[in-house]
């Protein structure tokens, strides 16, 4: 077993955690219609501005890592500071991919972090108990994520013709924030980029190690804007919160 997987499975788990947040933000938003999704205002703010926002009010997160595209490093820097985030300690530039954008948070995070959160920038409907639960499950098993049930049927094809209906009792729609044990994570991440691994989350680059991720109680309202109609989605759950 490897030496940093032999240190995660022995630690002490039964302290009160304190987690790293990396959050990327450093996609071109290529199905947004020409929408800059991070910097989209959402109820006044920016996108990215809520998404933190979550993230700062949790009593479980110490420090958060933004990852951004080099043409919105000054920009986004300077929100933070507009908006008092303490916990942001440093907005760094991404790279080619989400996975390697995920890379770089990873290695400007806290050496003596315990645990690392990885939040999407544009999801910025995350509400405190997901959060909290997800951090908290990572504690006890190294590896946990928020998820929910889906509610449409799911077929599997073959070019455009449907071949095979699944078991939708047997999938959920997994989100974020995904929690992990930070040797474990910045291992995995680091040996996906290596091999050129594929990956469309960061649960993937651990279950690649034969290591299990725990799904915890997600919230439909936790939505990814990664379309127009999600903005228009969000400001009405956001409205409905308020009333």
């Amino acid at each position: 077993m490897l030496k940093w997987l032999k240190k995660i499975m022995g630690r002490n788990k039964t302290s009160l955690p304190l987690c790293s947040v990396v959050v990327p933000a450093a996609g071109n938003a290529s199905r947004m219609e020409g929408i800059d999704k991070i910097m989209a205002p959402l109820d006044g703010l920016p996108v990215l501005i809520q998404t933190l926002r979550c993230l700062e009010r949790s009593p479980l997160v110490r420090e958060i890592v933004v990852v951004t595209r080099e043409d919105l490093l000054v920009p986004v820097s300077q929100l933070c500071r507009d908006f008092m985030l303490r916990k942001v300690t440093k907005v760094i530039i991404g790279g080619a991919d989400r996975t390697r954008s995920v890379q770089a948070g990873l290695r400007e995070v806290s050496p003596d972090a315990e645990l690392i959160a990885i939040h999407d920038g544009a999801r910025p409907l995350l509400r405190q108990p997901v959060l909290e639960e997800a951090i908290l499950t990572a504690q006890r098993t190294g590896a946990a994520a928020p998820a929910i049930p889906l509610t449409d049927t799911v077929k599997r094809l073959e070019g455009s013709q449907a071949v095979q209906t699944m078991d939708r009792d047997a999938l959920c729609a997994v989100q974020t924030p995904q929690v992990f044990e930070a040797g474990l994570i910045r291992g995995a991440i680091d040996k996906a980029v290596t091999d050129g691994a594929l990956i469309t989350d960061d649960c993937a680059a651990v279950e690649r190690l034969g290591m299990k991720v725990t799904m915890t109680l997600g919230d439909p309202c936790n939505r990814k804007i990664t379309t127009p109609i999600d903005l228009v989605i969000g400001e009405a759950i956001l409205t409905s919160w308020g009333a």
